[in-house]
């Protein structure tokens, strides 16, 4: 049985969907051609954003889609929640800050695993994060 299609949009409003994103994130991957090495930078990325999604946004979805640019393919994520917006960016993007007590390599380290990353903001407005995984490989026929 094949998961969603690339370009689906998921919710994340559970552990349970949380897990799904991360099956669609590796299909994916897999299905534009990522190294094993590149997939789980992928799917480290995916998690850690989706987690950020239900417990800081209070919940919201992800949209997968497979692109290419310069004869390369990619993944693009963009979650999106209508939570409480991040303050001060800088600051969360920042090693070793944490709002919610954990390590805080979170928004810091997964912007260093994937090759584009944008996070659009403003308190009380909600978060969306846009992160774009470029594959070594080239593109190739279909």
């Amino acid at each position: 049985m094949r998961g969603p299609a690339a370009g689906a949009v998921l919710p994340i409003t559970s552990d349970m969907e949380m897990a799904a994103v991360r099956q669609a994130v590796r299909e994916s991957a897999i299905r534009i051609g990522m190294s094993l090495v590149e997939q789980t930078k992928l799917i480290t990325a995916a998690s850690e954003l989706a987690r950020n999604t239900l417990v800081h946004g209070g919940g919201g979805r992800v949209e997968i889609v497979e692109v290419e640019r310069h004869g390369r393919r990619g993944v693009r994520l963009t979650f999106a929640d209508e939570g409480p917006g991040i303050a001060d960016v800088a600051r969360a993007l920042s090693d070793g800050y944490s709002s919610a007590g954990g390590l805080g390599m979170g928004l810091g380290g997964t912007r260093r695993l994937v090759d584009d990353f944008t996070i659009d903001t403003e308190p009380g407005r909600g978060t969306t994060v846009t992160a774009v995984l470029w594959s070594v490989r080239p593109a190739g026929p279909g």
